[in-house]
């Protein structure tokens, strides 16, 4: 099931964060990770359009949209490779029709899974809050 969040929801979505984060971005400065989450708390969940997939009642993972753009895709990696990211990026399609999402050039599975979608690469650039590469793909 996929629903739209609400805030009690925040400490859940921020664990799955957490766990999927340290196995998609292993190559982020810790201090790096610490303002994101402490962003995601004060700033991106509570104002991104996030949407939770539960199984059995159980948050499993969340996409956050702002406008037409993927801010964040994030399952409990025990979950990866099951169709649970593509439900939720066909409910994010479902809403919004083309979609855009900008992903670490390092982050093997997120790219994995966007070139897998048929995401196309359009840009590349420096994150300066990070020092990373950033690749920007579309998704009409």
């Amino acid at each position: 099931m996929i629903r739209k969040y609400k805030p009690e929801d925040i400490d859940n979505l921020i664990a799955i964060w957490q766990t999927a984060n340290a196995i998609a971005h292993p190559f982020l400065l810790e201090a790096f990770v610490e303002r994101v989450e402490n962003d995601m708390r004060a700033l991106y969940l509570p104002n991104a359009e996030t949407w939770i997939l539960e199984v059995n009642g159980i948050a499993i993972g969340f996409v956050a949209l702002i406008g037409n753009e993927v801010g964040g895709l994030f399952l409990n990696p025990a979950h990866h490779g099951q169709g649970f990211g593509r439900a939720l990026i066909d409910h994010a399609f479902r809403l919004k029709g083309p979609l855009k999402v900008e992903v670490f050039e390092k982050n093997k599975i997120g790219r994995r899974f966007y070139d897998g979608y048929g995401f196309i690469e359009t840009e590349r650039h420096l994150h300066e809050a990070s020092s990373e590469i950033v690749l920007t793909m579309c998704k009409n």
